[in-house]
């Protein structure tokens, strides 16, 4: 390769030939490469595009300016091109998209393990409302959406969709770690942790989007819990603040056999029916788990635009069902894969996800072919940013695409040896493999060393609540 002061110079004496329109031929060949500065270099690996080709290359590199990418391919062409402020050597990495996880609750992380073994209906009303009206408050999801954070950038997720309460401070804490999210302030018609009303959690949603809604990283959006936790007068309202703001709308949608049976018997159809009805569903729209949905339904949320996320680890936890992913995907549905809270999971791995997804839907549709790896990978890349409609501006390594990557080792025995990248990540891997994570051109962790937060400080105080949330389980809430 030639030093970067010698092809300098041959880029001023070629806008100085230039611009006379004598140029030399030493210049009218392709071998003649102006060259640009990069901010950020990756250099060798396996880069993962996951764009329209689902091209692999080999030994190949990313180079960013500013937040965005500007080239993606081969290291021996892309060196030429580029003058490197900092290289990260990513050699025996695979260079992947930064995943994203499609719903989740990330302060909940401060329950994982607190009610086991039940149904949705009752792990809701009878442990994860009590315990919240005891436990949760601003300092409460301040901890907890850093723990759920630090967990999900530690596996390799750089973008997450979140419904919860006290969403501004789920945003500062996003925010201050460096990481992408769709962030949704959940409304319900029953007194919650943070408002008394819905009308009030509106007020609050309302200031919330005003304060965010310009920001890189973040995305303010509304969040109506589901069909059974509010009123189709509340639906509405939530669903017209997020169109007056033109930000998203997150719902939990045909999760449960005790959610499709109220529908119907209360609003004479399904989920999916009853919303359209009411004029809730459409191209803001992203609905977690979708499992008791027909071929109408599917055929409804195709046409309206809505994501749709999968999370299969939850769903099977508590007897949900499985959603028909394969028949979704075949409809043309945007499906996008998630870890939903690592109080009903219990973790924040998508590595796991889509192990768990391939692997249910074979067996499901009783058929080795069904939901093949690449596909799987698809769903927490690319197809994820396609059920957040954020596909324009992540979930592949693109050209004018944001930043987002991460390395993955390969190195390990149980990663060895690698015949399908695909195959490998799905089956193979695990969080704990990812080395580096870049988000909006930024390095958030590296070499497994986290730069943005503060891991010890975060596991003392999930320790600190462990013991409250403990001995808050065996009390009464206050009247």
């Amino acid at each position: 390769m030639k030093s970067g002061k010698l092809w300098h110079g041959y880029y001023l004496c070629y806008h100085s030939f230039k611009k006379s329109r004598a140029v030399p031929a030493i210049f009218q060949n392709r071998e003649f490469i102006e060259m640009s500065d990069a901010d950020l270099f990756l250099s060798g690996g396996t880069v993962i595009t996951m764009d329209a080709e689902f091209r692999v290359i080999e030994d190949g590199a990313v180079a960013i300016q500013g937040d965005s990418i500007v080239a993606v391919g081969k290291r021996s062409e892309l060196e030429q091109r580029f003058g490197k402020t900092t290289t990260i050597d990513a050699s025996g990495t695979l260079v992947l998209p930064g995943m994203i996880n499609g719903h989740a609750h990330a302060a909940m992380s401060l329950f994982r393990g607190v009610a086991e073994d039940h149904s949705l209906d009752d792990w809701l009303q009878k442990y994860i409302f009590p315990a919240e009206a005891r436990n949760v408050t601003e300092e409460f999801v301040l901890w907890g959406a850093r723990l759920g954070v630090l967990e999900m950038l530690r596996g390799g997720i750089t973008t997450y969709a979140d419904m919860y309460y006290f969403e501004d401070v789920v945003a500062r804490v996003t925010k201050e770690a460096g990481m992408r999210g769709v962030l949704g302030e959940t409304i319900v018609d029953f007194p919650a942790p943070d408002h008394q009303t819905p009308a009030a959690a509106l007020a609050y949603t309302q200031k919330y989007i005003d304060r965010w809604k310009d920001d890189p990283l973040i995305t303010p959006a509304v969040a109506p819990h589901s069909i059974y936790t509010l009123s189709t007068e509340n639906l509405k309202a939530a669903a017209a603040l997020a169109r007056s703001n033109g930000v998203p709308i997150l719902i939990h949608l045909a999760e449960a056999p005790f959610e499709s049976e109220l529908s119907r018997a209360k609003h004479g159809g399904s989920p999916v029916a009853y919303l359209e009805r009411i004029g809730l569903l459409g191209p803001d729209v992203i609905g977690a788990h979708c499992i008791w949905v027909d071929r109408a339904d599917i055929a409804t949320l195709v046409r309206l635009g809505v994501g749709s996320v999968h999370n299969p680890s939850s769903n099977m936890k508590l007897a949900s069902g499985v959603m028909p992913v394969v028949d979704m995907l075949e409809a043309g549905e945007a499906v996008g894969l998630a870890t939903d809270s690592a109080a009903s999971n219990n973790n924040q791995d998508l590595f796991q996800e889509m192990n768990i997804a391939a692997k249910l839907q074979k067996v499901f549709r009783m058929d080795p072919r069904a939901l093949p790896a690449r596909q799987v990978v698809e769903m927490a890349t690319i197809g994820g940013a396609r059920a957040l409609h954020l596909d324009k501006k992540i979930g592949s390594l693109e050209e004018g695409k944001q930043a987002d990557l991460v390395l993955i080792g390969t190195g390990a025995t149980h990663s060895t040896p690698m015949y399908n990248v695909y195959s490998l990540i799905v089956y193979a891997l695990n969080a704990h493999d990812v080395r580096t994570v870049v988000i909006g051109g930024k390095i958030v962790m590296q070499d497994r060393v986290m730069l943005t937060m503060n891991k010890p400080e975060i596991l003392g105080k999930a320790h600190e609540y462990q013991r409250k949330i403990s001995a808050s389980l065996f009390k009464q809430p206050a009247v």
